[in-house]
């Protein structure tokens, strides 16, 4: 873990979501210095599934050592954004902005206020096990991830470079990499399991995936008897995404693939598809796959459509519950990076 300098002692952090999660623990690892820390999040009355307000943050913060400003703060009303930012002005005397969800400003803001104050953007290069990704992955999610502390370490090593460092793009593991950190064992949840790559990023962790599961264990797949699949007639655009699917098929994706995917889609053109990437040169068609499925994804016949032509991105669809995924997720991952490949032509 990265220790604690102190150098953050008297400085102001404005954090948003700061009441639960990665926000709450970049907030108690600077609090650690004596920062003042401004949480403006939306909670303020405990979520039956989900633990913290902005209030309760504020006791763990002071009692880390630091000083606390909670802040009802909607990130999408500007008008709460500029009254939490004169509350905090107001008790502390100047602010820093520490977390953001705007990667692609960056660039511009970290040159528009070159000198003044540092813009940078962070990462991080696994799935981290919090509140949220426990009710998106699923029972067991935990095992294939990091604990918020290792975003905390990287934040705080963040906060501490001059105001020369800025405009940077920065992997967690990377920076505490520069840092000295060796062992990372230290931050996961099950020390020794294989991780689950964060879905913005194109690089794997350290630790190889082979096997990794989500919405519970994924049985070993076996062989199964080919079954009779009754074929419907098809039309659309749904079978036009399939057709052209299969024209993208070669022996090097099925290589490089190694997966089976079943689709159930709702709406018009609907139905049960599957995609074999296993077997011989790959196949698709309608109906469920011969052997079972590596990867479930279910969605509407529109959703899907503009999915496979890269007009929704996979990953956005399944944070914002309109792809539900059960399964290998780590194979669904590799779909989404060849549907990357498969853009053009769709």
């Amino acid at each position: 873990m990265l220790p604690n300098t102190g150098k953050l002692a008297g400085c102001t952090v404005f954090i948003t979501g700061a009441s639960r999660g990665i926000g709450k623990a970049i907030a108690l690892k600077a609090a650690k210095d004596g920062a003042n820390i401004v949480i403006a999040a939306k909670t303020t009355q405990t979520h039956p599934k989900l633990s913290g307000t902005i209030y309760t943050a504020a006791e763990e913060i002071e009692a880390a050592g630091g000083r606390a400003l909670p802040c009802v703060v909607d990130v999408r009303d500007e008008q709460q954004i500029n009254s939490a930012v004169e509350k905090a002005v107001e008790k502390f005397g100047a602010y820093t902005i520490a977390k953001y969800g705007m990667s692609m400003c960056v660039l511009g803001m970290a040159e528009e206020f070159k000198g003044e104050i540092a813009v940078n953007a962070l990462w991080p290069k696994t799935a981290i096990h919090t509140a949220a990704m426990d009710m998106l992955g699923g029972s067991g999610i935990e095992s294939q991830c990091r604990k918020v502390d290792i975003i905390a370490d990287a934040a705080y090593s963040i906060f501490n470079k001059p105001k020369s460092f800025t405009g940077n793009f920065i992997i967690d593991e990377n920076i505490l990499k520069e840092e000295g950190i060796k062992n990372f064992d230290i931050y996961a949840v099950k020390p020794g399991n294989p991780l689950l790559p964060d879905f913005f990023l194109d690089e794997q962790p350290d630790t190889v995936i082979t096997k990794l599961e989500s919405h519970g264990a994924v049985p070993e797949v076996k062989e199964e008897k080919t079954r009779a699949q009754p074929k419907p007639q098809r039309s659309g655009a749904v079978e036009e995404t399939f057709r052209i699917v299969k024209d993208s098929l070669s022996d090097d994706v099925v290589k490089a693939t190694q997966a089976i995917y079943q689709f159930e889609l709702s709406g018009e053109d609907g139905g049960t598809w599957f995609l074999d990437l296993k077997h011989k040169s790959g196949n698709v068609g309608c109906g469920e796959p011969s052997v079972r499925a590596d990867v479930v994804m279910s969605m509407s016949t529109d959703d899907f459509v503009k999915m496979f032509s890269g007009k929704l991105k996979p990953t956005m669809a399944f944070m914002s519950g309109k792809l539900k995924i059960k399964g290998n997720m780590a194979l669904a991952i590799k779909l989404e990076k060849l549907m990357n490949q498969m853009n053009s032509r769709l």
